[in-house]
């Protein structure tokens, strides 16, 4: 392994072990009554490489995949396979995250309520939520040559991260994000066939 490499490694492994201490940190006594300095010591790091990790702060800490999952948004609507829409690349994607979750995070549904709870993180989880559905708009605009204003594509972006929350708790889940992505992929293939009428590529 490159020099590089195992410095990448080793970054990425203080930063899960920053965000586990602080997970468990906050599920255990609460969001408010921890410190950084509690964080830092609990992953054995200084509170300067934990700012280090996490210029943003405590909140930051909560959702330390924030970058990958925009990542991970936009590159299902860029890289998708010949043939699949839009919303079926988004199913696939969300529907994957959100079985992994459920599956190999015993703590998910503490994670949701500790969020739900904490002023806070509340909000911090909205503006990464409406900074998520941006740029998934702006993807999804490029992708089929619109506007990044379109409502359509916002329309879309929206909804499909939505989905994910409206099916959180159902014993049908699974059944449930395939209707609602049956019926988001319904309406984006009638309204990209209207816009290619109008001269956009679809």
């Amino acid at each position: 392994m490159t020099e590089t490499g195992r410095r990448e490694r080793k970054k990425a492994a203080t930063r899960q072990a920053l965000a586990d201490a602080a997970l468990e940190l906050f599920l255990e006594r609460g969001y408010d009554a921890v410190g950084v300095r509690e964080i830092a010591e609990a992953a054995d790091v200084s509170t300067a490489t934990l700012f280090k990790h996490f210029p943003d702060g405590k909140e930051a800490l909560v959702f330390d995949q924030d970058t990958d999952r925009e990542a991970a948004l936009v590159a299902a609507v860029r890289e998708r396979p010949a043939g699949q829409s839009i919303p079926q690349a988004l199913r696939r994607l969300l529907g994957d995250e959100r079985s992994r979750q459920v599956r190999d995070d015993p703590r998910f549904a503490d994670f949701l309520r500790l969020v739900d709870t904490t002023p806070a993180l509340h909000e911090y989880f909205r503006r990464m939520w409406v900074r998520h559905e941006k740029a998934l708009s702006a993807a999804i605009a490029a992708d089929a040559a619109l506007p990044e204003s379109d409502p359509g594509c916002q329309a879309l972006a929206h909804f499909a991260l939505e989905a994910v929350t409206l099916v959180h708790g159902r014993d049908d889940a699974e059944s449930a994000l395939d209707r609602i992505f049956t019926l988001l992929d319904a309406g984006w293939t009638g309204m990209t066939k209207e816009s290619a009428r109008h001269g956009h590529r679809t």
